[in-house]
């Protein structure tokens, strides 16, 4: 998936936009969400750059590594509903690889992040996916962001083989650049929605089963053999 968008702040706690998928159209019940968000992937990908244009429009051309894990949050509204993102960053250096399911435990979604210049950074995020599939099965939203699409002409990564996995495993794949802002907003109001869905999903599957009634069925008495005397 391939568009611009632009970036939003989360100011004095309070929800972003009436409606940021931009339909427009209202739910007629105002439901409200919290989702955890985690992202993955290997370091100098750009996944803080990502969450920091994506929570706070900005954009640091030095690169900070992060350490261990950073936590951001933003409230937005998604089609009339109040949605709650607890956003975890992290690490992607290889000796924190071993922390990833202290962080991405009990995630909703997850963007799995590489850098189009760096194939053995798309190489990782299959890694990635093996391992929250194997803790989270396949409830957990995916979204795949092929990041720094400003540096297209130094791409090694081709476009048919990331976007050929990414339908392979479920997941969507975008292509990004904090740089330039693009495709941010997409990507996160696109993995938002699908847990959403994911969310409703579930909460109809439990009300389901709640008002379920199992009748067992009677069967009939068996008829008593009839019993003969020794003249028939």
């Amino acid at each position: 998936m391939d568009s611009a968008g632009g970036g939003g702040d989360e100011r004095s706690g309070a929800f972003e936009g009436d409606d940021a998928s931009g339909g427009g159209q209202q739910q007629q019940q105002t439901r409200s969400f919290s989702f955890k968000v985690v992202l993955l992937g290997e370091g100098c990908v750009g996944k803080t750059s990502l969450v920091l244009r994506y929570v706070e429009d900005k954009f640091n051309e030095r690169h900070i590594s992060t350490v261990q894990a950073s936590f951001l949050q933003k409230k937005i509204n998604v089609s009339g509903n109040r949605v709650t993102q607890a956003i975890w960053d992290t690490a992607g250096q290889e000796k924190f690889h071993a922390l990833g399911p202290i962080y991405y435990r009990h995630s909703n979604g997850a963007i799995l992040v590489y850098d189009i210049t760096d194939k053995d950074s798309f190489e990782k995020v299959k890694i990635w996916v093996k391992e929250l599939k194997k803790m989270l099965g396949n409830e957990i939203c995916l979204c795949i962001a092929g990041n720094k699409s400003d540096l297209e002409r130094e791409r090694t990564v081709s476009t048919e083989e990331a976007e050929s996995y990414a339908a392979m495993v479920g997941a969507t794949h975008f292509y990004t650049s904090a740089k330039l802002n693009h495709n941010i907003e997409e990507l996160f109001l696109h993995l938002t929605e699908q847990m959403i869905t994911s969310s409703l999903g579930t909460e109809r599957k439990q009300t389901g089963r709640r008002n379920v009634v199992v009748v067992e069925q009677e069967q009939p008495p068996s008829p008593r053999p009839t019993s003969k005397g020794c003249c028939g």
